[in-house]
């Protein structure tokens, strides 16, 4: 396991204790005993991954706070690029995310016409196992334990070829998480979706980094005012973890709501995000 990867265990232990235990509002000490570090290098550990300290980064996961972000009108593109602390718009297209779904006869049959390459990657999340075909990335999901990652990546298409290769596409999505990193291209996602699917996933990738929309603004932003159980059942299988920004949706009351990567890690994206974004 890489340092980072033993880093991210601390810090979601920690977050998980904040998570829980908000209403006692725990000092520094407290969280870092936790931990088994001393104050002075949980504090520095925890800076170094965030940006904020961690008396910071508990406002940003709080229910308040995330109402604030819900009551938010609508930001220009322009705003967005400023707050994010990118050089102008054109930086944000550089960054878009583009998605092709996938037609039947890629996947009819399980997939036997789909040759597959995955790899692993570290991230501040914790480790990414990473797909693409062709066409695009069409996993990515963050994993504990490599074989059972690779296993229900094979069970979604279980006729498919794979191969053990970490391609530019996979590089790629690793670079998402640095935002100072200026070799970013446009990134193609080819995932396998009904059209309703689709179409909510489509909708995430319009949410900024670092703001936050329930499941029923999601809804009403594809014209489906009504269908925001549907929508919560489409973000729930989004194949692509972090790309596709399914942790940004949360509950109109402020909770964070499920995630099928855990809780805690959509609360840990969540503050990350926060806390670059509030620059």
């Amino acid at each position: 396991m890489s340092e980072q990867s033993i880093n991210y265990r601390r810090i979601e232990t920690a977050i998980d204790y904040l998570r829980r235990h908000y209403k006692d509002q725990p000092d520094l000490e407290a969280i870092a005993e936790i931990v088994q570090l001393s104050p002075f290098h949980f504090q520095r550990l925890f800076s170094e991954w965030a940006g904020v300290s961690p008396k910071k980064f508990l406002q940003f996961i709080s229910i308040s706070h995330a109402k604030s972000m819900l009551r938010e009108p609508q930001r220009t593109l322009f705003e967005v690029a400023d707050e994010t602390g990118l050089s102008g718009t054109g930086r944000l297209h550089d960054l878009f995310v583009n998605i092709e779904g996938m037609t039947p006869g890629e996947y009819k049959n399980g997939g036997e016409n789909l040759e597959i390459e995955y790899s692993f990657s570290d991230s501040p999340f914790g480790r990414l196992l990473i797909a693409s075909t062709q066409k695009g990335i069409c996993h990515v999901a963050f994993e504990k334990a490599d074989f059972d990652g690779v296993l229900i990546l094979k069970n979604q298409f279980p006729k498919a070829i794979f191969r053990t290769v970490q391609n530019p596409l996979h590089l790629q999505v690793s670079t998402v998480f640095n935002s100072e990193c200026d070799d970013m291209h446009p990134l193609k996602l080819h995932l396998k979706g009904t059209n309703f699917q689709l179409k909510v996933w489509e909708a995430l990738l319009k949410i900024p980094m670092g703001q936050l929309k329930s499941y029923g603004q999601v809804a009403k932003e594809i014209a489906k005012p009504n269908a925001s159980r549907a929508v919560g059942t489409a973000i729930g299988s989004n194949p692509v973890a972090y790309l596709i920004p399914c942790h940004r949706v949360i509950q109109s009351s402020g909770l964070l709501g499920g995630y099928m990567w855990g809780t805690t890690r959509k609360t840990a994206i969540i503050g990350w995000e926060a806390s670059r974004s509030s620059g």
